[in-house]
């Protein structure tokens, strides 16, 4: 008999490739002497330690979403209310609170959150909708956000350090969630999300094309799929990327876009890219 919880076709790819994408990261990290840990990103006020203490602490509220809904309601209220009755950002502390740690045991703590992660959602039925920040998502859902944030905080860990990372056929992942999130990105800045689609035409890393949206839309984004990457997730200033824009709701979006939860961040200024 087939295990109703055993991974899809797709989430079983999805994990795999956050899997992967974690490893690039853990290999930038791995070896780095204590001081190296404690290097400025460009995300302001936030270490090589804060970065990966973040996506630890991200990693247990999704094993915990998957896990038990309820129990994800009930925590967030308790311990998010607490620290906004307080005036305390919730994310800033968590990066605080585990940026603290020694980096060994940082560095072990989000080892095994990762693969608990893997676990809890490769577990989850495929069809039920996990609470999250923002809206909730399916599990393959779940698993293409954490992707998009592993590459995008492992950009600032790779930024501090000096290093290019290759890009990957995974960055499409990454293009597809910040297309799927163009209407959020409008309504986290109190605009209407917009009624005419938008279509993506991408350069892969292989030289190839991606073609996201659908054909014959008015309004399409064209240029390389890394720079689109890091553009959705404010990785880069819009002017800094070889990103042409056609059409009116194309050109409005790209210089608010982004595929994460949560109020539109600061992003990075022009020039600001390694």
């Amino acid at each position: 008999m087939t295990d109703p919880n055993a991974p899809t076709d797709v989430l079983g790819g999805l994990l795999a490739d956050l899997r992967a994408e974690s490893a690039v990261l853990d290999g930038l990290v791995t070896g780095l002497p204590a001081e190296g840990w404690t290097r400025s990103t460009p995300a302001e006020g936030w270490t090589i330690a804060h970065q990966i203490a973040h996506l630890s602490w991200t990693d247990h509220w999704t094993a915990l979403a998957a896990r038990d809904a309820e129990g994800f309601g009930a925590a967030l209220g308790d311990r998010f209310g607490e620290l906004l009755k307080a005036g305390t950002d919730p994310v800033e502390e968590g990066a605080r609170e585990g940026a603290a740690a020694e980096p060994v045991s940082l560095l072990a703590r989000w080892r095994a959150g990762r693969e608990d992660v893997l676990a809890a959602l490769a577990a989850a039925p495929a069809d039920v909708r996990l609470p999250w920040f923002g809206p909730p998502m399916k599990p393959a859902s779940m698993a293409t956000a954490r992707l998009m944030e592993t590459w995008a905080h492992g950009q600032d860990v790779a930024d501090a350090l000096g290093v290019s990372r290759e890009p990957t056929d995974r960055l499409r992942h990454i293009a597809h969630l910040g297309l799927r999130t163009l209407g959020f990105a409008f309504g986290a800045h109190g605009l209407p999300a917009p009624e005419r689609p938008v279509r993506l035409e991408l350069t892969a890393p292989d030289g190839g094309t991606w073609a996201l949206g659908p054909a014959g839309a008015a309004d399409v984004v064209t240029g390389p799929a890394l720079d689109f990457c890091l553009l959705v997730t404010q990785r880069r200033h819009r002017d800094d990327l070889a990103l042409t824009a056609t059409g009116p709701v194309a050109t409005a979006w790209l210089p608010i876009a982004q595929a994460f939860a949560g109020a539109p961040g600061k992003g990075r200024r022009p020039g600001s890219g390694a």
